[in-house]
């Protein structure tokens, strides 16, 4: 067959499918150009889903009457003044977008530019333009897309639901709205605003803060710690969540690079790698992390889509994103995640107290559970106050006062004074202004943990021999992996070898794990050696090797500790990194303070 050209509609067709695959894209391109054009005020109106009507109208500098007629054509930008496709400062640079919307849908753009005289509007429909005619409009831009795909009724069929395509625009827009906190965003679905947030004021971290708090929750700003190094070059600021404070998928990391939101695998690898030592499997972090990189340092222009980005030295990029979260959890030593509370409150309420009926005033008459009057709350508080608010004669003796009471500085410790131990497992600790409730084994096993990490960075694992060596009875497979990695083992202070076709002998245990349970811990290991190659070293798994020693080095659940035994490991968590959560990413301690525990019993 002859070859021949194609018609200049059908080219145009077939590249907007490359940029603009669903609502989504379209509102995502046309918000960018309006975040370019300098606007500080950004509305956006979809109707079902944006199949029928996507508007947006801005009040950046606009267009004049020759910019209006360029602006829908092929490869026209003003976005690349140097045609450096290595200096990219804004988000447009390919100048398809406006024509690659205009091919596919009926597409109108108004705009006045600033200090100009007269607005002007044009239209394209499937590709043919019309010619620029005066409109009267204040300064800014207004472009409506109506009937998207109507060119191209193939790509309809493969639409997602209304609210499908509803929902991944409302999420272009939020991330959008994330990394440009100065701009204020709408978005309405309809009649109905989907999200509104005015451009935010202050200082850069205060407005990201102000503007994640309005998209991703005040949660999340409460529990994030705020994220900013700089190496070689390279800037990183942000917020990372603590690591109890988790979600169970992805879809809450977001990263930035320059300004543009962006998906990228290194992204994700280096967060992962960051929180690795914290967190269970299919648990995942909660970050915003914003990059600010030379522009020639980085490769913008990967996809139409301009969602993956490439980087001159991805090293550098991942050990400074590693480097500064392992920092920041570092610095936040116990903290805990203060939702790790309120879910605990959650699950102490009866379900009952949460689904009273609503009763008539005839059913309250006949026996019917009503509220008590103001009055009767007051009388009920002041019976349940303490005797030494009814009575001068009700004060206690001096003697219990001083066996009672913590001296003023004990109050000070941020997880408080050890009063009692519950079910051989829990530690209940008073603060100044609360009770800290602590799972012994769980915070027992973060401590020797991160002593084991200390020690092997600093000068190795001191060893104890065992007065009887144990001997271990495996299947020949197991026994085989540990010989194998026996001089590996032998480094984190187990040393240990054959005893026969099926069994080892082990002679030195870590001294840190003081009397373990030998057999458990070499059973535990020959399975996490199982799961390795046999070309991975364990220095590269060692925290995982580590957090199972451990694990079994750790004061149990079920042993009676002595106060001072209770006070001492408090006093170690508030020294030690990380001691906030366990080696599986479950919090070490739940903190109730006073006003909460008032509020179970009615008494706020």
């Amino acid at each position: 067959m002859a070859i021949r050209r194609l018609p200049e509609t059908t080219v145009n067709r077939i590249a907007a499918g490359e940029v603009i695959e669903r609502p989504a894209s379209a509102v995502k391109e046309l918000v960018e150009n309006s975040i370019d054009a300098g606007a500080r005020r950004i509305d956006v109106l979809m109707r079902d889903g944006g199949r029928t009507l996507i508007a947006v109208d801005d009040d950046g500098e606009g267009m004049s009457q020759n910019d209006l007629a360029l602006a829908v054509e092929r490869h026209a930008t003003s976005k690349l003044p140097d045609d450096d496709l290595l200096a990219i400062a804004q988000f447009g640079f390919r100048g398809e977008a406006l024509p690659s919307i205009g091919a596919v849908s009926r597409l109108s753009l108004e705009s006045r530019a600033a200090g100009g005289d007269t607005a002007w509007r044009l239209s394209v429909e499937g590709g043919r333009t019309s010619a620029p005619e005066p409109s009267a409009r204040s300064a800014g831009t207004r472009v409506e897309v109506r009937d998207l795909f109507f060119a191209t009724p193939a790509r309809l069929k493969f639409l997602k639901t209304d609210r499908a395509e509803f929902g991944a625009a409302l999420d272009t827009i939020k991330r959008l709205a994330m990394a440009h906190p100065e701009v204020g965003f709408t978005l309405k679905d309809g009649d109905r605003t989907a999200f509104q947030s005015q451009g935010e004021q202050g200082e850069l971290l205060d407005r990201r803060a102000a503007r994640l708090s309005r998209i991703m929750g005040r949660d999340f700003i409460d529990n994030a710690l705020a994220v900013e190094a700089e190496r070689d070059g390279v800037r990183l600021t942000g917020f990372a969540a603590v690591p109890t404070y988790n979600r169970g998928n992805a879809m809450q990391q977001y990263m930035f690079v320059n300004g543009r939101p962006v998906r990228d695998k290194l992204f994700t690898g280096a967060v992962r790698g960051a929180y690795h030592d914290f967190l269970s499997g299919g648990r995942h972090p909660v970050v915003a992390l914003f990059l600010e990189i030379g522009e020639s340092e980085v490769d913008v222009n990967v996809h139409p889509a301009k969602a993956e980005v490439r980087f001159r030295q991805p090293g550098v990029v991942r050990g400074l994103i590693v480097g500064a979260l392992r920092a920041v959890l570092q610095a936040a030593g116990h903290r805990a995640s203060t939702t790790v509370a309120g879910a605990a409150l959650g699950a102490m309420r009866a379900p009952e107290l949460n689904r009273q009926p609503v009763l008539s005033s005839a059913a309250r008459w006949q026996g019917g559970p009503a509220r008590p009057s103001a009055g009767a709350m007051e009388a009920a508080a002041r019976y349940q106050a303490p005797a030494s608010s009814l009575s001068p004669f009700a004060q206690p003796s001096a003697a219990a006062v001083a066996e009672a009471e913590p001296v003023a500085e004990d109050q000070d410790f941020p997880l408080g004074v050890a009063r009692a131990q519950m079910h051989e497992t829990y530690i209940v600790a008073q603060t100044a202004d609360g009770v800290v409730i602590v799972d012994q084994h769980a915070a027992h096993e973060r401590l020797v943990y991160e002593r084991m990490k200390k020690a092997m960075a600093e000068n190795g694992v001191a060893r104890q021999g065992l007065l009887l060596p144990e001997v271990v009875e495996l299947d020949e497979t197991s026994a085989d992996r540990l010989e194998a990695r026996a001089d590996e083992l032998a480094e984190l202070g187990l040393t240990l070898e054959r005893f026969g076709p099926g069994a080892v002998v082990v002679r030195e245990t870590p001294a840190m794990l003081g009397r373990c349970d030998v057999t458990g811990l070499i059973n535990d290991l020959a399975d996490e050696l199982a799961e390795l190659s046999s070309a991975t070293g364990l220095r590269d798994r060692l925290d995982d090797i580590c957090s199972t020693m451990a694990c079994h080095g750790s004061v149990r659940a079920g042993r009676r500790l002595s106060p001072d035994e209770m006070n001492a490991l408090l006093r170690e968590m508030e020294r030690t990194p990380h001691s906030g959560q366990c080696n599986h990413g479950r919090p070490t301690y739940v903190e109730l303070k006073l006003a909460d525990i008032e509020r179970l019993f009615g008494r706020r």
